[in-house]
């Protein structure tokens, strides 16, 4: 059974698309595989000032990348990178626990973004676990 949260984010995805000019951009997934979850940032003086993502999969898949974009935007990126699985699957009002790896690819595609923002700015990179 899936949440309120998850049925809105699923039916009225937040920031979906791609960022053209992102400075930091990251894919978990593939397309053929069925499971995938591409985030693009936009990134100012330190912080993520937009964020898109790209989603195929299940209604868990898409909800997951949209509440991503809405917690990360605004936030600096040592703030964002905080953002666990546990974080967003309690955003969406829990998860069932065959549907959790969305949480979790959700996480990873964050702190590769954010790994990706900062070594093309010539920043220390985060670790990404």
């Amino acid at each position: 059974m899936l949440t309120q949260q998850v049925t809105d984010h699923y039916e009225n995805p937040r920031n979906i698309g791609t960022i053209a000019d992102a400075d930091g951009s990251a894919t978990v997934g593939s397309a053929a595989s069925g499971e995938m979850l591409k985030l693009t940032l936009n990134v100012a003086n330190g912080s993520i000032v937009a964020a898109k993502f790209r989603a195929f999969g299940c209604p868990t898949a898409i909800a997951s990348g949209s509440i991503l974009t809405e917690l990360i935007t605004g936030l600096p990126m040592l703030g964002a990178h905080k953002i666990t699985a546990t974080v967003l699957s309690e955003a969406l009002g829990g998860l069932p626990s065959d549907k959790h790896r969305y949480a979790v690819y959700a996480e990873e595609v964050l702190k590769m973004a954010i790994a990706d923002a900062l070594s093309k700015s010539g920043l220390e990179v985060l670790p990404t676990k």
